[in-house]
Order: C-alpha cells, then sequence, then structure tokens
C-alpha cells in the first residue's frame, strides 16, 4: 500500500532489516544466478546461440558461474547478522501454517515474524536446488569426475551418469527459472519490500502491517516469542483461564 501523499515515506520511522553484508551477499547471488540464467538461454535457445555465437566461452562461463553461485553465501556466514537470519528462515512455527493457509485462501491476516512462510519455503527450496544443480553439472562436466577420483584418468565418465545429470540438470534448471521469475515478480510487487533490501530500512508501518510477530531489531527471538504469543492467539491461555475459573475452591 503506497504511503500517503501528505507524509512520505522518508519522513516515516524506519527499522533495520538488513545489513550491507546481506545487502553485498543477496547482490552477488543474484548476479550469478543472472549470469547462469543468461549463459544457459544462450546454448539452449538457438536464436540466442546464433546471435551471441562463442558457444565454448558460453559454457565456460556457465561452469565457473554456477560453481561460484555457493560461494557469496558461504563468505556470508563471516556475518552474525547473516547467520541470525538462515536460522530464522529455518525456523518454523504455528503462525507460518497459518500464514500458508490464509495465502493459499487468498485472506487477510498473515501472521509472520521477520520471515513469512512463503520467503522461508523459497529459501529453503532455492537453496536445495542450487545443490542439486551444482551436483548435476559438476558431472556433466566430463574432466571433473576424473579430477576428483570418481572415475579412472583416462576413463570417460559413463553415459548413464552423464544422461541421468543432464535430464535432472534442464528441467531443474526450467523449475527454478520459473520460481525466480514469481520471486521477481513478488518483489516488484512490494516496492517496500524491494527499499528494505537496498537500502537496508523498512517504514516501520509496513513492518508491523506485513510482519506483525517481527521483534524489530531483536529477530533472534522471533521463534520462541512468537510461538509464545501464537500460543495465546490460539486460545491456550484463554483454555488456562477457563480452566483455572472452572476449579473448584477448597
Amino acid at each position: 500500500m503506497p504511503p500517503p501523499p501528505d507524509e512520505p515515506s522518508a519522513a516515516r520511522p524506519r527499522v533495520r532489516r538488513f545489513t550491507p553484508a546481506e545487502h553485498r551477499v543477496h547482490q552477488a547471488t543474484a548476479a550469478l544466478m543472472a549470469v547462469c540464467v543468461l549463459t544457459a538461454g544462450c546454448l539452449y535457445l538457438p536464436f540466442l546461440a546464433e546471435l551471441v555465437g562463442r558457444r565454448a566461452l558460453m559454457v565456460t562461463v556457465h561452469e565457473w558461474s554456477g560453481v561460484l553461485l555457493p560461494v557469496p553465501v558461504l563468505l556470508g556466514l563471516f556475518s552474525r547478522a547473516l547467520r541470525a537470519d538462515l536460522t530464522l528462515l529455518n525456523r518454523h512455527g504455528p503462525h507460518d501454517r497459518r500464514w500458508l493457509s490464509a495465502a493459499l485462501r487468498r485472506r487477510g491476516g498473515r501472521p509472520a515474524g521477520k520471515f513469512n512462510a512463503g520467503q522461508k519455503l523459497y529459501a529453503a527450496w532455492i537453496a536445495g536446488a542450487v545443490l542439486v544443480m551444482l551436483g548435476t553439472g559438476l558431472l556433466m562436466w566430463s574432466t571433473l569426475p576424473q579430477a576428483l577420483g570418481l572415475v579412472r584418468a583416462g576413463t570417460p565418465v559413463p553415459l548413464v551418469w552423464r544422461t541421468g545429470a543432464t535430464f535432472v540438470h534442464d528441467w531443474l534448471a526450467l523449475a527454478v527459472i520459473l520460481v525466480i521469475a514469481g520471486h521477481v515478480g513478488k518483489a516488484y510487487g512490494d516496492p517496500e519490500s524491494r527499499r528494505g533490501m537496498r537500502t537496508g530500512s523498512v517504514d516501520v508501518r509496513w513492518a508491523r502491517r506485513e510482519h506483525p510477530l517481527w521483534r524489530h531489531g531483536d529477530g533472534e527471538h522471533d521463534g520462541t516469542r512468537d510461538r509464545q504469543r501464537d500460543g495465546e492467539h490460539d486460545g491456550t491461555r484463554d483454555q488456562q483461564r477457563d480452566g483455572e475459573r472452572r476449579e473448584p475452591r477448597a
């Protein structure tokens, strides 16, 4: 929802969402993924292959950009903020189930901590997909299995290995492209979310509306405290109070 004309977004209080290190990790990963997708297009789509040419160069760039894809995240692990956010992305609670249920039914009232359930699923899926793409790509890289000792020197990689790896790699690549397209589309539909990734801070009203369970500036406690609050929202505290009321007095 855009801010009212009489109160520009820059004048509103803002909260820190991401650090510069997290921004650089996201930027580097996105750049390497874009190179992988573009070079794959040049290798698989005839009109792009004819337009660009230099197939051997495209193969080399595609291979090395794929191998380097996990490097930004691995280097980013030196950042405490990134490690804390990865912990939150891997932590699920009752509010995530309610978020998914409301999203599937296109209803409001979607409780979320610093990251909503959709972002957590996307992060988990894309991380797994990148690892599978990396593994199948290494098998397709004909000289690498020999260098790693998977096959004897001078022995070609078994055809069944390369055929299976190529099948999985190609179809998973298509799925990755579709999922990333959806990710980018959602980002373009939420300017404040993009601004948060670009500048590191977001409008406090946006944070309260889209991530009501997020304790600003203290996201490391997002899971435990949120589950306690979820218990209150689910009626646990109400049931306890009702039980206390029904107990006979001594």
